[in-house]
């Protein structure tokens, strides 16, 4: 038995040297910075329709990427960006192909949301592609009609409002999940904390709890929305992420709660930031045959 222990581990899969390599942990923070100006931008829009500031762009990935282009060397801040979130895809392509880097990572319930993040942040790449190819002065269709345009596409398949239900639900869980596990803080155990000065590490941790909670507040309010429109079976309810936090206006709260959830949104794009500066990663230039259990700190890193 003690023989068995003792033995070493076995040598890493070409696959799980990829997922771990050096040029996976940079795409991984080079994404992360490029997800951090995005929710930056979209958090200062929407503070500024909150204080009745509305100069006509989105609170979402298009009104973000026309801000961007707009600014002086605009088509070069946005190629910046194509290649931010060029990382960011490849990177989560990676962890579907390979698995995460955490324990359990190989569960295929985290390689397929791995998988669904590769392709959100491709979508959104290409969009801020051709936002740069065009001169950079627009951020392309406002988000609430592509949402709206799609829902009614699939709406009209067979089994179409089924899918667009069921995507609806998926949503409003993952709002969920996000919410709670940002509240127990859950995303603490990615960083390096160990690094941070004590006000550091409490700024940090602040950043993401609010950034995430409303983010899965966001994300549940538009998947509720989407859900009415299967229900429905009204286009027209399906919500991007200005109409959702355009909505949080209409409540009894008032502009008070848009503000609040835009000033989160923002939160969320400064922790942003801070994850790509802090995040663990898989330690580079281990032996390869190194003894089971000897593994050091940071050698399996979150992927929130």
């Amino acid at each position: 038995m003690k023989r068995s222990q003792d033995r070493p581990a076995q040598p890493k899969s070409r696959g799980r040297r990829v997922a771990d390599s050096r040029a996976v942990e940079v795409a991984s923070r080079l994404g992360l910075c490029a997800r951090g100006v995005i929710y930056v931008l979209v958090g200062i829009l929407a503070v500024r329709i909150g204080l009745g500031s509305d100069s006509g762009q989105e609170a979402d990935r298009s009104g973000a990427v026309g801000t961007l282009g707009e600014q002086p060397f605009g088509r070069v801040l946005l190629w910046a960006l194509v290649v931010g979130l060029a990382a960011m895809a490849l990177w989560r392509l990676a962890e579907a192909a390979f698995g995460q880097t955490v324990e359990g990572g190989d569960k295929w319930s985290r390689r397929l949301g791995s998988l669904g993040m590769a392709v959100f942040y491709t979508v959104i790449c290409v969009g801020v592609v051709q936002t740069a190819l065009v001169g950079g002065s627009s951020g392309g269709r406002p988000g609430d009609e592509t949402s709206k345009e799609y829902t009614a596409r699939v709406l009209d398949w067979p089994g179409g409002r089924v899918i667009v239900g069921v995507f609806g639900a998926v949503l409003i869980v993952v709002g969920a999940v996000t919410l709670v596990r940002s509240l127990m803080r859950k995303f603490v155990k990615n960083l390096r904390t160990g690094e941070m000065p004590t006000t550091t590490r409490r700024v940090v941790t602040v950043l993401g709890i609010v950034g995430g909670v409303t983010c899965g507040v966001v994300a549940a309010g538009a998947g509720l929305s989407i859900l009415l429109a299967a229900v429905r079976y009204d286009p027209s309810q399906a919500k991007g992420l200005d109409e959702t936090l355009r909505s949080f206006a209409a409540t009894p709260a008032g502009p008070a709660l848009l503000i609040a959830a835009a000033a989160g949104l923002l939160l969320f794009g400064l922790y942003s930031f801070c994850e790509a500066r802090w995040r663990k990663a898989a330690e580079h230039g281990t032996p390869a045959e190194q003894p089971a259990g000897a593994a050091g700190p940071g050698t399996r890193p979150g992927a929130p």
